[in-house]
């Protein structure tokens, strides 16, 4: 398997490789497995970080994750950590990664996106703490979202509602259930040089936290960014079931002529079934899609280096993230 991952792993670098200039604060999915020949791995890069995702197994393959290092330092030699998730490990530690090269103060605090920092804490959790597919969403944000009210609900790590910040939002609340993600978006705040304020972030459960709002002044935008399946006391996300559901929960919150954008990242949920939850929402004739905003080339991979496929067909989207931004009609023409 070695030989083979790395002649992938190769050929996927060289197209990214021009995107990587001193001083090495971006970051970028340098190889997705799914799409470029070895479906259990995938390949990060933050800053001078190396990320691998391994779902080879429950061990993982250390023998071609130390391969993959050796030919990316070689084009890469200002790498400074490479860290290793073993995503199928029983091992909490060990999904969130454990130290293949370098040490702890070698780990990338802090990437730049489009003129935008956001902190990084690599190993929070099994991901990476920035989703780099929803990098194109972020641009969005940027570039629309100027003196408008936002909500970020199941924000995470606050990405989106950062880069609305950044692009001149009149203010961004965000919500997720663990607090310990929302001071993530609190230090990206604080890089930023954005104001960091108790009242827009609220931790405790998206369906509580609703309720609260509905005696708020509405959005201008809604961000539904849920995780794939979650139950709590209060109720249950189902990015397979219940997409439609949790649309309509939330808008009710949403100023008219505002906009609702939903995000369905699950790999085994195809664009055509998410597209039916989309024109379900639809059609009363109050939400009408305005847009279909795609993951680009450099994340899913290019047409000299694509090999399989994703579990289902995303299309019409291009990857197994798929975003829609809805436009609202409010009956009542309210906008705040």
């Amino acid at each position: 398997m070695s030989a083979d991952l790395v002649a992938r792993f190769a050929g996927a670098l060289a197209h990214r490789l021009p995107r990587l200039t001193a001083p090495h604060t971006s970051a970028l999915r340098l190889f997705n497995g799914y799409t470029e020949g070895f479906p259990r791995v995938a390949v990060d890069l933050y800053g001078t970080t190396l990320v691998l995702h391994d779902a080879t197994s429950a061990a993982g393959d250390k023998p071609a994750m130390l391969a993959l290092i050796e030919n990316a330092r070689g084009a890469m030699p200002w790498l400074t950590a490479v860290l290793w998730k073993r995503r199928e490990s029983a091992s909490q530690d060990e999904r969130n990664g454990n130290l293949l090269f370098g040490n702890q103060d070698a780990l990338t605090r802090k990437i730049q996106e489009d003129g935008v920092w956001y902190t990084t804490r690599l190993t929070l959790n099994r991901d990476s703490s920035l989703y780099l597919d929803t990098a194109p969403l972020r641009a969005w944000a940027k570039r629309t979202l100027k003196g408008e009210r936002v909500l970020n609900a199941f924000a995470y790590t606050g990405s989106l509602g950062v880069a609305a910040m950044a692009g001149g939002a009149e203010t961004v609340l965000h919500n997720d259930l663990n607090n310990a993600f929302l001071t993530v978006a609190k230090d990206s705040y604080a890089l930023n040089r954005f104001p960091v304020a108790r009242k827009d972030f609220w931790p405790g459960d998206f369906f509580d936290v609703i309720g609260r709002l509905k005696k708020e002044p509405l959005f201008d935008c809604v961000f539904v960014d849920p995780p794939f399946f979650s139950v709590t006391e209060k109720g249950r996300v189902d990015l397979e079931q219940d997409m439609e559901r949790l649309l309509n929960k939330v808008r009710p919150l949403v100023a008219h002529e505002g906009w609702l954008v939903a995000i369905n990242n699950g790999v085994f949920v195809s664009g055509a079934d998410f597209m039916k939850s989309i024109d379900a929402v639809c059609a009363g004739g109050y939400l009408k899609l305005a847009e279909r905003i795609d993951v680009p080339d450099d994340f899913v991979g290019y047409a000299d280096t694509k090999q399989g496929s994703l579990p289902v067909d995303p299309a019409p989207f291009s990857h197994s993230t798929k975003m829609a931004v809805l436009k609202v009609t409010r009956k009542d023409g309210r906008t705040r």
